[in-house]
């Protein structure tokens, strides 16, 4: 027999709502076993997902989804919604190729109405969606529901400044799992928030503001003596401020508070703001204990938990970088570290802790990060930026205006350069090669492997200018690194492998794949370090002493290092033939690496491939 009888019986949120209020504690047990066990088999993320449940359960009981709009914010907290939503089955392939994002996603379901996977963008959605409503005079609710971290990014305010102005028929729902804002919350503040939230406080308040209108100075101390009161009660000052409806703390696993309190909130018109406490990790005492260990996860058993990793195990670009900070740090009291809200993932936990006083995490706020970098370089520091490639687009305006513009010398450890897997598009780095190269003053590496990796951030840091060391997720060919800071010369490639007819130029992750295929191919295989500037004397040589060029690359074909190449070629009346390798113009779906460069040719059967096939077209 099942151990999910009630779960098994929900294949839509309709099914849910047929359910009567005391079944639901029975649902928020069945879902939460079953997402343990879902995760442990797949991976994924673990630990949010646990702690949004019953927020989960109560939006769908209350809300007509998906007429009603639900937007959640970055994605990591939607498990429970995909299998609430008719998708149980397919959480057996889970960010697998040809299985279910780990991201709502618009062309997997109607319930998806926004595709996230970077944060901060929820409430500027759900405007969207709440004014169109009332464009079009359809009568439907939009609900974004944001993270307090996702909630520290600008994106986040400018939307609130927006929809309190707007007088938008919209609710935000702070998923605060932190504790960082409010004191603890009990069966007091549940009880005042749904006496808060309810329609008769609604009206007698606004009631109470058309008596008092005529009469200033009593207006003047109505308001004054509300905002004592609700002060005492509720942190909601500042987004009263923006023009909400504050209501709040309510404790987010309590659906005796939650289903009320929304059912009160949707019924209120304009602009409404919910404040829920959260845990990560909820039901499950080991996620509890560690969520950041258990945010992101691989394959588990659920009775043990993650166990430590036995040995070393492989080094990795990013505890390459993380080595290599703390080196220079030691040598250069110049440096100062900075990530946007990704210490962990960056590789910067050591440094935070042996140089606490040059680290800064600015949180979810990469604009932010690029400019603060910008102004620590004005007055002769050497700041270094460690972030994902998928979010450094979130910065290119002062990438371009505060650093370059001013050229600056502001070190970009740029990591997930190319795709990074199971996460998929919102994540894979595919274009960073494209959109940094073509910005005046910047220098671009790639390494092909963890030693390289090493000599190019130092390569980096001794400029006086702007640049970005771009590479892979997880590790490399297995070279191990100096303990030095040695250099490279600056715009130099390196030739690994002398052939016949046919030269492969590689630039980082790719140059072992291209190796292995000038093997096969006997081709001359170059590794071109430099994005920019690129080894143009070396390029001409390669054009006047072989028959066919290859550029190779996991970025974007479009605008990519071949693109580069090929503009040299051109400028110097070269019409050598000449094969650009890349990734196409699309969006690549997720999936393993490895599997995924196979499939896009950019394995060495690929490579080898199209030197074939383009060699048979010539005869």
């Amino acid at each position: 027999m099942s151990a999910f009888k009630l779960l098994d019986a929900i294949n839509s949120p309709a099914d849910l709502r047929r359910l009567e209020r005391k079944q639901l504690p029975q649902l928020v047990s069945e879902l939460r076993a079953f997402l343990i066990e879902s995760v442990s088999q797949t991976g994924g993320h673990l630990s949010s997902n646990l702690g949004t449940i019953e927020l989960t359960i109560a939006l769908h009981a209350v809300f007509n989804t998906p007429e009603d709009r639900l937007v959640w914010d970055v994605g990591h907290q939607c498990y429970a919604h995909k299998i609430l939503t008719g998708r149980r089955e397919g959480m057996k392939r889970l960010r697998m190729h040809g299985g279910l994002s780990g991201f709502p996603k618009r062309s997997e379901s109607p319930y998806d109405t926004f595709g996230v996977g970077h944060s901060s963008t929820s409430i500027s959605a759900a405007l969207g969606m709440a004014l169109a409503a009332k464009h079009k005079g359809e009568d439907r609710k939009s609900v974004a529901i944001i993270g307090d971290g996702a909630m520290s990014a600008g994106m986040a305010f400018e939307a609130l400044n927006n929809a309190g102005v707007a007088d938008a028929d919209m609710l935000v729902i702070l998923n605060d799992n932190e504790m960082s804002i409010s004191p603890p919350v009990g069966a007091l503040n549940n009880i005042l928030t749904r006496l808060m939230s309810g329609k008769t406080f609604h009206v007698a308040r606004e009631a109470g503001r058309h008596m008092l209108e005529f009469a200033p100075p009593l207006l003047e101390l109505a308001r004054r003596a509300e905002e004592h009161v609700k002060g005492m009660i509720a942190p909601g000052t500042l987004f009263e401020e923006f023009g909400f409806h504050y209501y709040g703390p309510i404790d987010g696993h309590d659906l005796e508070a939650l289903i009320p309190t929304l059912e009160n909130l949707k019924n209120l018109k304009g602009p409404k703001f919910l404040h829920v406490i959260t845990k990560k990790g909820q039901g499950y005492k080991l996620a509890e204990a560690d969520p950041i260990l258990y945010h992101g996860v691989a394959k588990f058993a659920p009775d043990e938990g993650i166990k430590s990793a036995k040995g070393p195990g492989k080094l990795t670009y990013t505890q390459v970088f993380g080595d290599w900070l703390c080196d220079m740090a030691k040598a250069d009291p110049r440096l100062i570290g900075i990530t946007p809200a990704m210490r962990e993932g960056s590789g910067m936990v050591r440094f935070s802790a042996e140089h606490a006083d040059r680290y800064f995490d600015v949180g979810i706020a990469e604009q932010h990060a690029v400019t603060f970098a910008a102004g620590l370089a004005c007055e002769g520091l050497k700041p270094v930026v460690a972030i994902y490639s998928t979010f450094l687009q979130r910065a290119y305006d002062q990438l371009v205006h505060d650093v370059a513009l001013q050229n600056l010398p502001v070190i970009f450890a740029v990591d997930r350069g190319g795709l990074v897997g199971a996460d998929g598009p919102t994540h894979h780095g595919t274009f960073d090669l494209s959109f940094v190269t073509c910005i005046p003053n910047m220098v671009v590496m790639a390494p092909a492997d963890e030693a390289e990796c090493r000599q190019m951030l130092s390569t980096a840091y001794a400029l006086d200018c702007p640049s970005m060391v771009r590479y892979p997720r997880g590790g490399g060919a297995g070279s191990t690194p100096s303990t030095q800071l040695d250099t490279l010369p600056v715009g130099r490639g390196e030739i690994r492998r002398t052939g016949q007819r046919v030269a492969l130029l590689a630039f980082g992750s790719l140059v072992t794949a291209a190796v292995a295929a000038g093997d096969e191919l006997d081709a001359t295989v170059v590794n071109m370090r430099f994005v920019k500037p690129l080894d143009v004397q070396l390029i001409l040589e390669l054009a006047g002493n072989h028959s066919l060029l290859v550029s190779i690359e996991e970025n974007a074909v479009i605008g990519g290092a071949g693109s580069e190449i090929e503009r040299v070629l051109a400028e110097n009346g070269l019409t050598v033939p000449f094969i650009r390798l890349g990734l196409p113009d699309r969006f690549i779906d997720h999936g393993e690496q490895n599997q995924l460069l196979a499939e896009l040719g950019l394995d060495k059967n690929g490579i080898v491939q199209a030197v074939r096939t383009h060699n048979s077209n010539q005869k």
